[in-house]
């Protein structure tokens, strides 16, 4: 298809519209509504004819909801030129001097001389994984969802250039971008290989049916199964810890495992579906089960009136090293928390997507359970920080914006009450999980914890698109009177942010001797943009 054979009254959105029976679903229950739940006794949930939000412990309760209005519209800022765009721009330019690729986009300063540009990071550092990965969120919606990749065109009527076009370039870059990616199947030194692996080569796999993409995720299981300890029961998360107050180094006295891990098993469950063979998925169920004895805490916040769920809470303890002979605990810190009691935002929303992930594949409750904990929470905590969160807003909807932009650690003290750090990488992560719970909750027939958590998760990616979206933004350049091709220029001249989200941190922990934050982050854009194709894939748009 050319550019002359598309009507040029046609614009960016025109074929993308809400799902609005599915979105009504997204609003959540008012206090004392009532509708039938399934009695779920490992979610510790009421009778089958009562409403979850009427008791706590026997006695009748009354929720209080925080105002619930909120930018629907907003979501479709995951959908437009201005993603693809940037995306196109980074991904091109980024090649220069190195292709193939031993750098890749890890995050964007917001200050500073190097401010608006992407950071380039070795090649095998964990986060390698997430730019190829964002090309082919691109490249899924482009074959599975075209009417979320349209020719595109500016607010005047002219149009640049084909779908088909910008398809053959995606095509290309994934290819350039995932080489390397790929060859680091068989790397048994970092427990990372769900993060680096399956983002680009199981999505080549699943687009292309390229067999040896396949492979390359099947090579990748075996790789992380390797660090499997029957001793503690456990994967080995990192082989060594080193920083201001610690030095952890013994391969033999020590065993390190974070709760990042959780959100590696997917592969292993992957890898056992393809090979028929349990021992990945007992792998990881034994894994995740470790986890909820040692870096999990239980919680009772106090003053909480939403008792839609019935559980336990959770907190988590970000690292923990185990006696490597014995499996014993031996010590509890954090790494890229404020400390070790303190609940890491980023490290809470690693947890809640990742059991939500190992239940779908196991089915156990436990794991359930441990997810919809952990889920309310990082709820609860949102709802319930400090003030100086919200931010005045003269836009519709709701009068500010914020709160549900987390801190980066919930605990740590705010620096600066005018703009304390967040961490929005952590909201997208939770966000993702909870949409995940959501549709578990659908399966198992609860539509009051099925309606909370995609309602929570819409909240928190409408909230962060409000608040942390990048203002300076990108779009395709004309390229009349020339031949067809993608050009991208600054909406508004001079003004450039490579990253989709801003007011990520990566790490803010005072003794790490590589401490940043407050800036753009590959995997915040990297899980945005899951969000959306997760929406696509629920049928909610």
């Amino acid at each position: 298809m050319s550019t002359s054979d598309i009507p040029t009254s046609i614009q960016p959105h025109d074929s993308l519209v809400l799902n609005q029976e599915a979105l009504d679903m997204a609003s959540p229950i008012s206090s004392g509504e009532s509708k039938d739940e399934s009695d779920h006794s490992a979610l510790k949930t009421p009778p089958s004819d009562t409403s979850v939000s009427d008791y706590q412990s026997g006695e009748m309760v009354t929720s209080q909801s925080p105002n619930e209005s909120y930018n629907m519209e907003k979501l479709l800022e995951i959908f437009s030129e201005n993603i693809l765009a940037k995306t196109l721009r980074v991904a091109i330019e980024a090649l220069g001097n190195n292709n193939p690729p031993t750098v890749y986009p890890e995050f964007v300063p917001q200050r500073g001389e190097d401010a608006g540009k992407y950071f380039l990071r070795d090649a095998d550092f964990w986060t390698c994984g997430f730019f190829p990965g964002i090309l082919y969120l691109l490249r899924e919606r482009a074959v599975k969802y075209p009417r979320v990749f349209p020719y595109l065109g500016h607010e005047k009527d002219s149009l640049h250039f084909s779908s088909s076009l910008l398809r053959q370039e995606l095509i290309s870059l994934c290819k350039d971008w995932t080489g390397p990616v790929e060859a680091m199947k068989s790397r048994i030194d970092t427990h990372d290989m769900g993060f680096i692996i399956q983002p680009s080569v199981r999505k080549d796999w699943e687009l292309t049916s390229n067999e040896n993409s396949l492979q390359a995720v099947l090579t990748a299981a075996k790789s992380l199964a390797s660090r499997y300890s029957p001793a503690v029961s456990a994967i080995r998360s990192w082989d060594v810890l080193s920083q201001a107050d610690v030095s952890i180094t013994s391969m033999t006295q020590d065993f390190l495992v974070i709760i990042d891990s959780m959100m590696n098993l997917d592969l292993l469950f992957y890898a056992s579906s393809h090979f028929s063979d349990p021992v990945y998925a007992e792998i990881a169920i034994t894994h995740a089960k470790t986890l909820i004895k040692s870096n999990l805490r239980p919680e009772t916040p106090p003053g909480r009136t939403d008792t839609r769920y019935k559980g336990m809470l959770y907190s988590h303890y970000h690292v923990i090293n185990f006696d490597a002979q014995t499996g014993e605990v031996k010590e509890r810190r954090t790494a890229q928390g404020y400390s070790a009691e303190s609940t890491w935002a980023r490290g809470q929303a690693w947890g809640i997507f990742g059991y939500a992930q190992t239940y779908n594949w196991s089915r156990d409750r436990e794991f359930l359970s441990t997810a919809c904990g952990m889920a309310e929470y990082f709820l609860w905590r949102l709802e319930t920080s400090p003030a100086c969160v919200e931010r005045p807003t003269a836009g519709s909807g709701s009068p500010t914006i914020g709160r549900y932009v987390p801190l980066w650690d919930f605990d740590a003290p705010i620096e600066d009450e005018s703009n304390p750090l967040r961490d929005s990488s952590a909201g997208v992560i939770a966000a993702n999980g909870m949409l995940l719970l959501s549709q578990s909750m659908v399966e198992l027939g609860d539509e009051i914890l099925a309606e909370r958590y995609r309602s929570a998760a819409i909240r928190i990616v409408t909230d962060t698109l409000e608040f942390s979206l990048s203002t300076e933004k990108a779009r395709f350049a004309d390229h009349t009177g020339g031949p067809e091709k993608i050009r991208v220029e600054d909406a508004v001249a001079g003004q450039r942010f490579d990253a989709i989200l801003k007011n990520a941190t990566a790490n803010h922990n005072s003794n790490d001797h590589d401490r940043y934050s407050n800036h753009g982050l590959v995997y915040a854009d990297y899980y945005l943009l899951e969000f959306g194709n997760q929406l696509l894939r629920m049928g909610l748009l």
